[in-house]
Formats: C-alpha cells, sequence, structure tokens
C-alpha cells in the first residue's frame, strides 16, 4: 500500500511539474491538443494540461538571414556568381501561418530568389549589373515580400553582396582599366610636358629680353664713357684723332691682358700687334670720311635733279586759249585793244 502511494504522489509531481513550461524572448510555442492547434503562447512562465496538451513546436522571432549563391548570365553572355543576403523574420501575429503552411521557408525563399534574380539579370549587361545591383535588390525583395506575407514571414531587407564574373572576364576588366588609367596619365604627362616647354619659351625669351637691354644699356654706357674720354683729352690739347687713336690702343692691350688671364681661354685676337691698332683708327677715319663725302654728293646730286626737273616744268606749261581768252577778258589792257584805245 505505501509503495503505490510512493507511486501516485510520484506520478502526480510529475503530472504537476509538466503543466508548467517556460518560453525564451523572442519566441513563440505552438500548443496543440491532441493533435489540433489549441494556442501561440509568447514569452514568460505557462501552463498546459498535462498528457493532453503539449508543445508543437517553437517559432523563431528574431530577424534571421538566408545567403543565396546564384549562377546566371548576363545580356552580353557573361556567367556570374551573385550572392544575395535576404534577412526576414516572422511576423509576431501570423505564428500559425508561418509553423503550418510551410514545411521548409528556407528553401521557399530560396526558389524566388533564384526565380527573381535569373529574371532580372539576363536584361542587363555585366557593367550595368554592377551599377544597378540596387535595382536588383529590391526586385527580389518585392516579390519575396509578396509571396512570403501570405505565410506569415516579413522580408526586412535583401542585399546583394557579391558579383563575382568569371576569371577571364575580370581579368580582361582589370587590362580595360589599367589601359585607361594609362592613357589618363599619358594625357597628364603630355600636358605637363606642354606646360614646361612653354615656360621654358617665355623664360628663354624674358632672358633675352633682358641680355639684349643689357647689351644695349653696356654699349650706351661705353659710347658715353668714350665721350667723355674724349672730351678729357681734348681738354688737355690732344684733338680727336689722336684721342681715338689713344682709346684704340688702350682697348686693345686691355683685351690682350684680358685674354692672357684666362688658362682656360680659347679666344685669338687676330691681328695682335700694336700697330694693328693704328691701322685699325686710320681705316676707321678713313671709311667714315669717305661716309661723309658721299653722302654730301648724294645730297648735291638730289638738288640738282630737283631743280632741273622744276624747270622743265616750267617750260613745258603752255596755257590753254581758253585760259588766254579768259585772261584778256579780266586785263584788256595787257591786248591790242587797250593799245588802240591809248
Amino acid at each position: 500500500m505505501d509503495v503505490f502511494l510512493y507511486v501516485v504522489l510520484i506520478i502526480g509531481l510529475f503530472l504537476f511539474l509538466s503543466s508548467f513550461f517556460t518560453v525564451k524572448q523572442q519566441t513563440a510555442v505552438i500548443i496543440e491538443r491532441f493533435g489540433k492547434f489549441t494556442s501561440v503562447r509568447s514569452s514568460g512562465l505557462q501552463l498546459k494540461i498535462p498528457v493532453v496538451d503539449r508543445v508543437a513546436g517553437r517559432v523563431n522571432l528574431k530577424i534571421q538571414q538566408l545567403d543565396v549563391i546564384i549562377e546566371t548570365k548576363t545580356k552580353d553572355n557573361v556567367f556570374v556568381k551573385m550572392k544575395v543576403s535576404v534577412q526576414f523574420k516572422v511576423i509576431q501575429d501570423k505564428v500559425y501561418d508561418a509553423f503550418y503552411k510551410l514545411e521548409y521557408p528556407h528553401d521557399q525563399i530560396t526558389a524566388y530568389v533564384f526565380d527573381v534574380v535569373r529574371a532580372e539579370v539576363p536584361k542587363l549587361k555585366l557593367d550595368d549589373v554592377f551599377e544597378r545591383k540596387d535595382d536588383i535588390a529590391i526586385a527580389v525583395k518585392r516579390e519575396l515580400n509578396e509571396a512570403m506575407t501570405t505565410y506569415g514571414y516579413d522580408i526586412i531587407n535583401t542585399l546583394v553582396t557579391d558579383i563575382d564574373p568569371d576569371i577571364q572576364v575580370k581579368n580582361a576588366m582589370n587590362r580595360i582599366n589599367a589601359a585607361d588609367r594609362e592613357k589618363t596619365a599619358a594625357e597628364f604627362e603630355a600636358e605637363s610636358s606642354r606646360i614646361r616647354i612653354v615656360a621654358k619659351a617665355k623664360a628663354e625669351a624674358e632672358s633675352k629680353r633682358l641680355q639684349g637691354q643689357g647689351i644695349a644699356d653696356q654699349r650706351r654706357e661705353i659710347a658715353r664713357g668714350l665721350v667723355e674720354s674724349v672730351d678729357v683729352l681734348n681738354k688737355v690739347g690732344i684733338n680727336s684723332q689722336e684721342a681715338s687713336a689713344l682709346i684704340v690702343v688702350t682697348q686693345h692691350y686691355d683685351t690682350l691682358q684680358a685674354i692672357g688671364a684666362d688658362s682656360n681661354s680659347n679666344l685669338i685676337l687676330l691681328p695682335n700687334s700694336p700697330q694693328a691698332g693704328s691701322d685699325m683708327l686710320n681705316n676707321m677715319v678713313a671709311s667714315f670720311s669717305a661716309s661723309n663725302q658721299i653722302g654730301e654728293a648724294m645730297k648735291e646730286g638730289n638738288k640738282n635733279r630737283i631743280a632741273k626737273k622744276s624747270k622743265k616744268a616750267a617750260d613745258d606749261f603752255k596755257p590753254s586759249d581758253d585760259y588766254q581768252n579768259l585772261k584778256d577778258e579780266e586785263h584788256p589792257e595787257n591786248g591790242d585793244n587797250y593799245d588802240s584805245r591809248i
């Protein structure tokens, strides 16, 4: 009798304890009674009838992610592998539909992703697939939402996380990109060279201008110095020819001294004798004198030619009859009639 009582107590305790169960946060529990749906229990401590009620299943209410890898072909016949990540969750008010209407929800979602991607990608070229991957993700989300809402699932987001074309295609794309960058680099280098050439030409032009200005200033100062030297020599009784000869000889010896001071100089002054300076001066004076005589002769010849042309023009001029008649009418005293009246 005591043993039977102990067994009854143990069974009663077991049944009492099995009447209580807990549900975790973000989880829903399906309760069935004799195989028929009874209720959906949320998180916390829950009570059920022992033996009669049972926990049929638990549904995760957290956001889940499913990664789907798809191989498809683009419009320009390039095969690519795409990875589409689908983030979804069970709608809390539709736990019954999510538990009873779909046996394998992941397989259902994968099938819809395959269908949408293989319908959208063949419309696009490979470059457009990279540029419009967001449009593909939106199309997948739209189709999934329309299909999965009926089964109690909410599609939170869809992401195209990877687009992997064939290795040869990737190498070709890299070569195209490299060639385009090399072209851009060559254009920039050419522009840089052009700028350097223009800047160098401007610098050379400015240098030549300043050099020419410096030479002009130098010659002007030399001429001013020669004039002053000649004036000083004239004041001490040396005439202009002797002063010029002295200056030429002095510059001749200064030049020879400058050449001899530089050991690396390869300049040769010909002729280099003292008499050469005097000969040079005499030649210069003779040239100046001959030039002055030629200039005066040309001026005198021009005057004679002008006078001859004026005289010839005056001789060739003969008044016309009309002019003579008009002159007689204005001055009758110059004609025969005037003489007869007298």
